[in-house]
């Protein structure tokens, strides 16, 4: 069953670039958010996480801040 998956990101981050390549490398669909373009967004991440680095991903509501590929898989149970 596919997972909700949020990755709150921008466009000019390399990590970022990275982090949306593995998902789709891995056939996992996500929602793309570009906080550089959509403020109230920014603001929900940052309430989320306390900060305001990206990429962050939200898989069910598990936080995970930065690419991190092992904690990536065991939230998406690959």
């Amino acid at each position: 069953m596919a997972k909700n998956v949020k990755v709150y990101s921008t466009s000019t981050c390399p990590w970022c670039i990275r982090a949306k390549q593995f998902l789709k490398d891995n056939n996992i669909e996500f929602e793309n958010i570009d906080v550089s373009s959509d403020h109230a967004k920014a603001d929900e991440m940052v309430k989320k996480t306390g900060q305001m680095g990206v990429p962050v991903f939200d898989i069910e509501g598990t936080i995970i801040i930065g690419f991190d590929r092992d904690k990536i898989k065991q939230a998406l149970g690959i």
